[in-house]
């Protein structure tokens, strides 16, 4: 018998509410199968299970916060015996009653055989209209669907919310004295989820500028080739799969982290863990406030095209509130941009238990020598947050050139 506990899905994250069971007792699941939907502070996750087995008990119902770690389901796995109900064994057959000869014979009686009920239908609800019924306080057995085959949406929820309750029952028989009117118990407040996430974010980032000694390194990187490159390439892609030079850096921090594996993977038990595969976690600011870095995977084996790809569904994802548990636990290595927003440098914090974190800046156009000449270039500036438990200033400044030198042959990425 396996168990399967409430995933840690980020350092930041103590505990997980259990929104909804996939699965049931019996159902066969096999690695990677989404089996529950848990609300974190952070986001709502579809949480994958890594064994293949068949679920023989859930231990923890919807609808209850339970500590990482927990007990949330018994299984047994491939291979194990499976645990069979015991049968109830036959009672032994009463003894005939004695009839008289002169006694007609009664007829035997034939019980009629009981309808078994029909399972309860469970609507079809996303992630997102699971964590906006939860704010506000919605019972969702009350919501009408109106999306696809009758799934519910956050539409659906904040529409419910805003309608007026249902009238109290008439009393059967008035009462001879008029009492006080029953006055209705307090609405709850919603939840604050932008205050919850907050203090997660601060208490993990305290976690790492206390536990993770940060060395920072920088550099500015001529950019004519890549996007003088990545101009000519959009041209010759529709529209629809044109790449944003952002492709460019996740790549490009791919490769160099499989080069100088010290930069990927994480600190665990004193120790530093290299990671064979390189997950790049990437930097989103959600609408409502805050910020996730799920992670795209492999990133290091794909062609820019997949990338582009992958970032436009994650993106999309997060906005969404629909993430699955190993995109918020694999990330080996963490990216983060902010020249959209006009920042020039970025030295972020390290994600624990990661010990690397790449950053970028804006493009801006700067006067550059180059062969004894002067112009101007397009430039941004990279920067490295590196762990000194796990490397020091050397290998970081070796991640740092092959990051420069990568990005000067973009056709190669």
């Amino acid at each position: 018998m396996a168990d399967f506990l409430m995933p840690s899905l980020g350092a930041d994250m103590e505990v997980g509410t259990v929104l909804q069971w996939l699965v049931k007792p019996g159902d066969v699941v096999k690695r990677g199968d989404i089996v529950a939907v848990v609300d974190t502070e952070k986001a709502t996750i579809e949480v994958e299970i890594f064994l293949a087995g068949v679920i023989q008990k859930i231990v923890v119902p919807e609808g209850e916060k339970v500590p990482v770690g927990t007990l949330l389901a018994l299984l047994t796995t491939d291979g194990e015996a499976v645990t069979a109900v015991p049968e109830a064994k036959p009672k032994p057959a009463a003894p005939a009653p004695v009839v008289s000869p002169l006694a007609p014979p009664t007829p035997p009686l034939v019980a009629r055989p009981t309808p078994i009920p029909a399972p309860p239908h469970r609507p079809r609800i996303s992630p997102l209209a699971m964590r906006v019924a939860m704010d506000l306080k919605v019972d969702l057995a009350t919501v009408q669907g109106t999306g696809p085959e009758g799934a519910i949406t956050k539409a659906d929820v904040e529409r419910a919310a805003k309608a007026p309750p249902p009238p109290a029952p008439e009393p059967a028989v008035a009462a001879p004295i008029a009492g006080p009117a029953p006055t209705a118990p307090p609405k709850a407040a919603p939840i604050d989820h932008r205050a919850a996430m907050r203090k997660v974010i601060a208490a993990a980032m305290a976690r790492s500028k206390r536990e993770i000694p940060h060395y920072y390194l920088g550099t500015h990187i001529d950019m004519s080739n890549a996007t003088g490159w990545l101009q000519v390439e959009n041209l010759k892609r529709p529209v629809t799969d044109r790449l944003l030079y952002s492709v460019l850096l996740l790549k490009a921090v791919a490769l160099a982290a499989r080069q100088i594996p010290e930069m990927n993977g994480f600190w665990i038990d004193g120790a530093f863990k290299p990671s064979e595969a390189v997950h790049v976690g990437v930097a989103i600011s959600l609408r409502q406030g805050g910020l996730i870095a799920p992670a795209i995977h492999d990133v290091d084996k794909k062609g820019l095209g997949e990338i582009m790809v992958s970032l436009r569904d994650l993106v999309k994802r997060v906005r969404a509130g629909v993430l699955r548990s190993s995109e918020i636990a694999d990330a080996t290595i963490t990216v983060t941009s902010l020249g959209e927003q006009g920042v020039e440098t970025v030295f972020g914090v390290i994600y624990p238990p990661q010990v690397a974190l790449v950053g970028f800046g804006k493009i801006v156009e700067r006067p550059w020598a180059s062969g004894g000449m002067v112009g101007a270039r397009p430039v941004v500036m990279a920067s490295l947050s590196g762990d000194h438990r796990a490397s020091d200033g050397h290998r970081g400044g070796l991640f740092v050139a092959t990051l420069e030198r990568l990005l000067q042959e973009p056709e190669k990425l």
